[in-house]
């Protein structure tokens, strides 16, 4: 998927796409899989790392939102990663089958090594 294509559906009104656009504004990697897999098998995956991470007191930005978007979409979608220029956010996007509009979009802080004193 060219830059600008991602940067247009990356266009929505939820602080998590907004976050994203501005990360490809600043000249984040992204990566588009090719292939597709049903919504409700990366809802329920992605469901029980939410879990997980509640656990830990982490509150990604619009992970729940995209739980039950997916769980909703009842379509094949298409995933795809942004990560951010400064290696600090991850964010996780899926699209419909054909790549045409975006599905569900979250935040998620990347682990940072931390180097021995």
């Amino acid at each position: 998927m060219e830059r600008h294509l991602l940067e247009k559906l990356l266009a929505g009104d939820d602080e998590a796409s907004a976050a994203a656009l501005v990360a490809l504004r600043s000249g984040a990697t992204y990566h588009v899989w090719d292939t597709t897999h049903p919504a409700e098998q990366h809802a329920g995956v992605i469901a029980r790392r939410l879990q997980r991470m509640w656990l830990h007191g982490v509150e990604p930005l619009g992970l729940e939102r995209m739980v039950r978007l997916l769980g909703e979409h009842g379509r094949p979608v298409r995933g795809g990663l942004i990560d951010s220029v400064d290696q600090k956010w991850t964010f996780l996007i899926y699209f419909t089958e054909d790549g045409s509009a975006l599905v569900a979009c979250a935040r998620l802080q990347r682990c940072v090594e931390r180097s021995p004193l």
